[in-house]
């Protein structure tokens, strides 16, 4: 099959979130499969250090690159606000390689080239899916603008696809809640990719000078108020004044701000609650530094408001390290009382869930012990086995153009 696989965004642009990890994972599973896969995506600016990363060259669109049997498109952007751009190549990549295209699996929401190759597949006959990753409920910021997008883009390009993919069923219950037939659902969870060789215990560490005997808790992710570190800081500073334990931790944070000045705020909520010294921002950690940080922390944290699954969370687990998530996220039933707890998204509840874990060394020893079983099961094989199947199912019932 020739699939096209449609995100706003991709590797190597990190700081945009798991999307870039999770869509590269899935691209480069099915051409192993033996399967052509081409990714279409935006140019949020590929600088010579990053084309020469990914050894881009240019063509017609703007640039193009090749990784392990995966061809991806980078559309040159021509306007940009926050992770929204306008690539105006779209229109002439649809007319010169949509036709030779089987599937196409579009990715994410609130951008402007899924609504458009949608649109496009609509009038060829074309089938297609649409994956919300978690975006399919506008929620936190620029509500009304993203409800105008449902009217006018996101509707259209839902209500045409074939399969509409959760990675939950809490994001399944979004979705039939927001009108999408429960008929036309299909849950995938997501997967996690593990390096072959992890990095030595104490890398991370002696990286920040942070002793061995030092309680680590770790929140690592993209800092927006959707996933609520300011709730996370709150919780902790609760936790610190009232456990004896608490003596000798600090609190990591690593992640990219978005650029609306939140890590600043989040600095000077931490010193006016007097942790300084307590929490450490690191910035955002990729790569090895990215599994250096998981191996090192006693604890990991996923707070969010809501998360259509939690794949930072799964990669803790991978590298036994116990976790706390609210029951917002598609993950918590996966991980409960195995790998980790599930508290409600409540100040009071992450404060108790602190306790429960970092002042009980033998619960905090079980939930270790789990770890390593709930990884074994967090792989992309069966993930890439569903889509396959689903794939083929839907290309066999093509209409013809």
């Amino acid at each position: 099959m020739q699939l096209l696989y449609v995100t706003q965004s991709y590797f190597p642009f990190l700081d945009k979130g798991g999307p870039t990890v999770k869509v590269r994972a899935l691209a480069r599973g099915m051409a192993s499969l033996g399967h052509g896969v081409t990714v279409l995506t935006a140019d949020f600016g590929l600088d010579d250090a990053k084309r020469r990363a990914i050894q881009a060259v240019p063509n017609l669109w703007g640039y193009e690159a090749n990784e392990d049997g995966v061809e991806a498109v980078y559309l040159r952007s021509r306007a940009r606000y926050r992770a929204l751009t306008w690539n105006p190549g779209v229109a002439d990549f649809c007319r010169d390689r949509l036709a030779a295209i089987d599937l196409v699996h579009i990715y994410g929401m609130y951008d402007l080239i899924g609504p458009r190759i949608a649109r496009q597949c609509r009038e060829i006959g074309r089938p297609y899916l649409v994956e919300p990753m978690g975006m399919f409920r506008p929620i936190v910021r620029n509500i009304g603008m993203k409800r105008l997008y449902h009217a006018v883009l996101g509707g259209p390009m839902i209500a045409g696809a074939s399969r509409v993919i959760a990675t939950s069923e809490q994001e399944r219950d979004e979705l039939v809640e927001g009108g999408v037939p429960a008929a036309k659902i299909v849950v995938r969870r997501n997967g996690i990719d593990v390096p072959s060789q992890l990095p030595p215990r104490g890398y991370f560490r002696n990286e920040w000078e942070i002793s061995k005997d030092v309680k680590l808790i770790l929140f690592l992710g993209r800092l927006v108020s959707k996933k609520s570190p300011d709730l996370l800081l709150e919780a902790f500073s609760r936790w610190q004044r009232r456990s004896q334990g608490s003596q000798g931790s600090v609190l990591v944070f690593a992640g990219p701000d978005e650029g609306d000045g939140y890590r600043q705020r989040l600095e000077a909520l931490a010193a006016k609650m007097g942790l300084n010294g307590g929490v450490l921002f690191t910035g955002p950690l990729y790569d090895e530094a990215k599994w250096a940080a998981y191996r090192d922390a006693d604890l990991f944290v996923l707070p969010s408001q809501n998360e259509n699954f939690g794949n930072t969370a799964a990669e803790a687990v991978a590298c036994g390290t116990p976790v706390l998530v609210t029951d917002r996220c598609g993950i918590a039933p996966i991980v409960d009382r195995r790998a980790g707890l599930v508290v409600p998204h409540d100040c009071d509840a992450l404060q108790a869930g602190l306790g429960r874990i970092l002042d009980d060394p033998e619960f905090a020893a079980h939930l270790r012990t789990g770890c390593a079983g709930v990884a074994r099961s967090l792989g992309w094989t069966e993930p890439l086995a569903e889509m396959e199947t689903l794939y083929r199912e839907l290309v066999s019932g093509r209409r013809p153009d």
